[in-house]
């Protein structure tokens, strides 16, 4: 029976059961009610009763267009121009300008020809903006979705690149964004001891333990990775996050910083297009030896300092372009060339700290195209920047925390052999996001 079937039927049963009533005024019960009108009370409480049956509140949901506005969106929906001003101003503690596209808007109404008695705002996988009509004003209440935190193990084999296997060994654990994301903290983590566009090799192996953030629409977000294991040409390396008070640094098994004197690269995304050894030069076309290691970026992409040190030269190299070179402790000095500019303030005599900005990627001098030529010297001799930075040691853990520091180790890699596997699960507000 459609809707408005239903209204007709119920007022006509009304109207006939008020005609009863007046009719029935002379005949009285012997407590002087009126017989009919007792009758006729049930019949329309009955009636209402079966119009609520059949009309339900309506839901309409829409999705905000790219360059649209939110007042355009509900004017499409049926929304008045009356009650979209009021939704607006009961929504002003938002920035119409910032709304992203994309977002899911749900508007409510308690009959289907009625006003709008709700409207809801999806503005991100965990926060929603709730615009409710009460005694005929709009008001808006901003609403936290909780999320599952749970530990899960990431385990999985290099067969191309580290992207690939990440998200090959998470597909079911974790969403494509938050794989991307695991990807970029591990290589955070290993960054004193590994360069992982160049060390990892195919057959290479990585296991993760990470905090995990599960939404209750199923999205997902990694948060502070616990421990990790990465197997590279059959050498284990382990890292163990231990938080000292406020802080938290990553050691390895044996209880040493992976913290040390020189970051393994210079750029933070990167890939090697030209590892050190014998080419071709682009430029020149004779085979010479290739004093350094070529990472391609893009035009523009920041430089960092890969240690502590002073700049001891800021300027044209010839052949290298726009150069800088940093004069570090114990002999080191590590070259940057081809630059297409340096940052503010780096000049020569300026202490410049380890991971700082530094320059930004060009193609400066000899070059084809876009790319960070880099080389490490050691008392004035050009080094392979791989064997030249590989750590030997970082500080080892005071000896007041070995004992706690031993104990949770333990726990780490016990529940790294668990991998595929969920290793603890609360309920509260969400992992800390990793950094």
């Amino acid at each position: 029976m459609s809707t408005r079937r239903a209204r007709a039927v119920a007022y006509g049963v009304v109207a006939l059961l008020a005609c009863v009533v007046i009719r029935a005024t002379d005949g009285r019960s012997e407590e002087g009610r009126p017989l009919a009108l007792e009758g006729a009370t049930t019949a329309v409480r009955d009636s209402l009763a079966l119009q609520t049956s059949v009309a339900p509140p309506a839901e309409h949901e829409d999705t905000l267009g790219r360059g649209e506005s939110l007042t355009a969106l509900l004017a499409r929906g049926g929304v008045s121009d009356v009650v979209i001003g009021e939704v607006l101003r009961a929504a002003s503690m938002l920035d119409m300008r910032r709304i992203p596209a994309g977002m899911r808007v749900v508007t409510r109404t308690t009959h289907p020809d009625s006003a709008p008695s709700e409207i809801v705002l999806h503005l991100s996988v965990d926060r929603l903006l709730r615009l409710r009509r009460e005694g005929g004003a709009w008001a808006g209440v901003e609403e936290r979705t909780p999320w599952q935190t749970d530990t899960v193990v990431v385990a999985g084999t290099i067969r191309s690149s580290l992207y690939e296997a990440m998200q090959t060994a998470s597909r079911g654990t974790l969403s494509t964004a938050a794989s991307q994301q695991l990807t970029w903290t591990l290589a955070d983590v290993f960054e004193y001891r590994v360069d992982m566009s160049k060390d990892l090799q195919v057959g290479d192996r990585f296991r993760v333990l990470v905090e995990r953030a599960v939404s209750p629409t199923g999205a997902t977000r990694p948060g502070r990775l616990l421990a990790a294991a990465l197997t590279l040409s059959g050498t284990e390396h382990e890292a163990i996050r231990f938080e000292r008070g406020a802080r938290a640094e990553y050691y390895d098994a044996q209880g040493k910083s992976l913290r040390a004197a020189f970051l393994r690269a210079p750029l933070e995304f990167r890939r090697i297009s030209s590892s050190f050894g014998f080419r071709r030069h682009p430029v020149l076309g004779n085979v010479r030896k290739h004093q350094g290691t070529d990472y391609a970026a893009s035009s523009g992409t920041p430089v960092r300092a890969i240690g502590d040190g002073v700049v001891q030269r800021a300027g044209w190299g010839g052949g290298y372009g726009n150069v800088l070179e940093i004069r570090h402790p114990n002999g080191y000095v590590s070259r940057y060339a081809h630059l297409r500019g340096f940052a503010g303030g780096v000049r020569p005599g300026v202490r410049v700290g380890i991971g700082q900005q530094i320059a930004y990627v060009g193609t400066t001098g000899l070059s084809t195209g876009p790319h960070l030529h880099f080389e490490v010297l050691v008392g004035g001799v050009q080094r392979d920047p791989r064997v030249a930075l590989r750590d030997k040691a970082g500080l080892p853990i005071a000896a007041a925390e070995r004992d706690a520091f031993t104990s949770l180790r333990s726990r780490m890699l016990a529940a790294l052999d668990g991998a595929g596997a969920t290793v603890a699960s609360t309920a509260g507000p969400g992992a800390t996001p990793a950094n």
